[in-house]
């Protein structure tokens, strides 16, 4: 187990019937000058938009809405310009992981006056951790990303087709966790958050790191809580345990609390990234097609052939002895449950027909996640290449 750092002050209000009690001093004690951010008309569709207005009545709000998934560096940059015009005092982020991501980062934004990719690439000295950040408090309407208690934000800029992840210094001030407010949430994005939190905890359970079994103790019982409550949110949208147990798993998988005491970088996400970026699929879709052909990818590399095996064997209750076919059989259990929650396996059928970014992306996300340094099994270009290549046809597991 390595030397580990720990700290998280996101105060977590989890469960139903809070919003309406809570939420209006949970904003203003941070001042009376909100910024609102949210994504489509689903929080209006809800009732959520107008419930969130009228408990904060008495206060100033200015809006910003239409954030779409695979937050733009357009609506980080809209909502820096009402952040500073109206000197707000706090960010209310109403949605999902997009939403709050580009909140976190707003938060930052009205303390630089340069473009705000400066603070996403790390461009012209600009380094969030040594700017402020107003406080953020969010209402969580999509289990996924786990960004309700964490320093994370990831941003697209189509313009140049790229999507990085950036840190700031501080988590959420305030997340509300209503497993309620997921119940409208559409069976096509349930079935890619439910990846999300699954590729998280794959991220930091295949790691160097020796005898860390707290660690994957801890994502071996939360990988079993995705792969039996998924399904039931699919076929029963208002099950509220089901509901509940994804919420709270989308926020332990990446609080940092199961990284503690792991070194190592992350790989499917890299590559999924650049497909995002260039392509703007669903995230985890992406990464639902990405991760059995990381894994396959991965077990030619016969030191990782007893890792794969405990997954097997913890995880799905693979009962085979010999660890090279319980690694084989991991990942085909893998595959099939990812391809039993409804959306697509393979690239073409996100309608990417062919290779003609293959060199740019392998390229970029090798970089960009120094693959060739940290990750579990080393990723050169042209092993990046082979597996968006592997991803582009169907095959046994």
């Amino acid at each position: 187990m390595e030397n580990f750092s720990f700290k998280n002050d996101t105060d977590i209000r989890f469960g139903t019937g809070r919003i309406e009690s809570e939420l209006h001093d949970a904003v203003a004690q941070f001042g009376d000058k909100v910024l609102l951010v949210y994504g489509g008309h689903s929080i209006k569709k809800s009732g959520l938009y107008d419930q969130v207005k009228n408990v904060l009545s008495d206060l100033k709000i200015v809006e910003l809405p239409g954030v779409e998934p695979n937050p733009k560096i357009a609506s980080v940059r809209e909502g820096q310009k009402l952040a500073q015009e109206n000197d707000v005092d706090v960010v209310l982020a109403v949605g999902g992981g997009s939403v709050i991501d580009a909140s976190k980062v707003i938060a930052s934004a009205k303390f630089y006056q340069g473009d705000p990719w400066d603070l996403v690439v790390n461009a012209n000295g600009a380094d969030r951790m040594k700017l402020d950040q107003l406080p953020v408090v969010d209402i969580l309407t999509l289990s996924a990303t786990g960004t309700e208690m964490n320093f994370g934000s990831v941003i697209s800029n189509p313009e140049t087709h790229q999507k990085f992840g950036t840190g700031g210094p501080h988590t959420p001030a305030i997340s509300f966790l209503d497993p309620k407010l997921t119940y409208t949430v559409s069976k096509w994005q349930t079935a890619a958050g439910s990846m999300d939190i699954f590729s998280h905890l794959i991220e930091q359970y295949f790691n160097r790191t020796e005898n860390n079994d707290v660690s994957r103790g801890m994502i071996e019982g939360l990988m079993r809580s995705v792969l039996k409550w998924a399904p039931v949110a699919l076929d029963e949208p208002s099950n509220y345990d089901a509901r509940a147990n994804l919420m709270w798993t989308a926020t332990m998988a990446l609080n940092g609390i199961v990284r503690s005491g792991n070194k190592g970088g992350w790989t499917v996400h890299s590559l999924e990234h650049e497909l995002s970026a260039y392509y703007d699929i669903t995230h985890g879709v992406g990464l639902g097609i990405l991760t059995p052909r990381w894994m396959k990818f991965a077990l030619k590399d016969s030191s990782t052939t007893a890792l794969f095996a405990r997954f097997g064997r913890q995880v799905f209750d693979i009962q085979e002895a010999d660890d090279q076919k319980a690694a084989e059989a991991a990942i085909q259990a893998t595959y099939n449950w990812i391809s039993k929650l409804g959306f697509p396996m393979t690239l073409p059928e996100v309608d990417i027909k062919d290779e003609t970014n293959f060199d740019a992306m392998a390229a970029s996300a090798v970089k960009t996640g120094s693959l060739d340094k940290v990750a579990y099994v080393t990723i050169r270009v042209d092993d990046a290449k082979e597996i968006y290549r592997e991803s582009m046809k169907n095959g046994d597991f």
